[in-house]
């Protein structure tokens, strides 16, 4: 028989100390203030640039990170902003919107953190934003109430900011009044001689926020006319689409606002390839004005929507952060125009 000899085990592979703002200063051969007011960007200090090229060079070599957490009880407060992500699609143009202002906040030495918390709503959803210590906290769409802000005030949060179309006790307040996008439209197709017109009315979760006020606007603009509306319940998928397209004659519509332009793209295709003219059998409009919709054939009519810059709100937040007594400000930033092409 033959006996194979024990191994020992490898030993564990050495670990190495973290680096540390004392490690870094010793190799760029500065003070360790130096060190803390170069990486935290400090203006406050004047230091020359090659100092801060050495305190850089150092700090990449050693592999060393400022501690958030440290920095956090220096300031007496952290400079995480957190946003918590949308949980229904918000489409292009809003995603462009918050891109940009999350480039706006990093240029402002905000660390911003997006919230992916699936199924949380209301107070129970801003219990688990203030577990992080944001110090501001930018809420879109509904369901944050008063005593959810109260709760982020307390847990540090110096601003909440919503994205909505109201305001709420202790917040600031970015008012987005959807019915303006309905209204808008409504009147561009009673200018243009429409009066049987529809309304698509998404059936994805999430997204009445959006289409019910954009519904209540074009009902607002044609009350009182002789124009009719009929709600045309439709999923954002082909197949019921082209379902739609078969019977859409039945309907007796002359136009439809198709929500956004990603809806009227899909309504198009499918009412074109059940052989209905657009628009002299029926009127297309949609909104957000995406590039697609002028590549179309016919190129199609839009709202176009003004938001608010993403620098605008990033100072916004960063002057609620250094003034958190001050009085919530509420500013309306939606704007809607209609641009008027070929399929209306």
């Amino acid at each position: 028989m033959v006996q194979i000899p024990k191994t020992s085990a490898p030993p564990p592979p050495a670990q190495r100390s973290v680096p540390t703002s004392a490690d870094v200063a010793r190799l760029a051969g500065v003070s360790r203030a130096t060190v803390s007011y170069v990486l935290n960007n400090t203006s406050a200090v004047r230091i020359s640039e090659p100092t801060r090229r050495r305190v850089h060079q150092a700090a990449e070599e050693l592999g060393y990170v400022p501690h958030a957490a440290a920095r956090s009880l220096r300031a007496g407060h952290s400079r995480m902003v957190l946003m918590p992500a949308p949980d229904v699609p918000v489409g292009p143009l809003y995603s462009q919107f918050l891109n940009e202002l999350q480039w706006a906040l990093s240029r402002l030495e905000y660390t911003v953190v997006q919230y992916g918390g699936l199924g949380l709503r209301g107070d129970e959803a801003a219990r688990a934003w203030a577990e992080l210590r944001p110090v501001a906290v930018l809420a879109p769409g509904g369901g944050l109430g008063p005593r959810g802000v109260s709760v982020l005030k307390r847990s540090g949060a110096r601003a909440v900011v919503t994205l909505g179309p109201e305001r709420i006790e202790g917040a600031h307040a970015l008012l987005m009044d959807h019915q303006e996008v309905g209204r808008s439209v409504g009147a561009h197709l009673l200018a243009r001689g429409y009066r049987r017109v529809g309304v698509l009315v998404p059936e994805d979760p999430g997204l009445e926020i959006f289409s019910r006020p954009r519904l209540e606007g074009v009902r607002q603009a044609l009350a009182g006319t002789d124009a009719t509306l009929t709600e045309v319940p439709l999923a954002y998928d082909e197949k019921a689409a082209a379902d739609l397209a078969g019977r859409w004659r039945s309907l007796g519509l002359d136009a439809v606002f198709a929500y956004n332009d990603e809806f009227a793209m899909l309504i198009m295709r499918a009412l074109l390839d059940e052989g209905i003219g657009i628009p002299d059998e029926t009127a297309v409009v949609g909104a957000d004005d995406l590039m697609l919709g002028r590549l179309l054939r016919p190129r199609l009519s839009t709202v176009h929507i003004e938001l608010p810059s993403g620098r605008e709100l990033a100072e916004l937040v960063d002057r609620a952060v250094r003034e958190p007594s001050a009085e919530p400000e509420a500013r309306v930033v939606l704007g809607a125009e209609v641009v008027h092409r070929e399929s209306s």
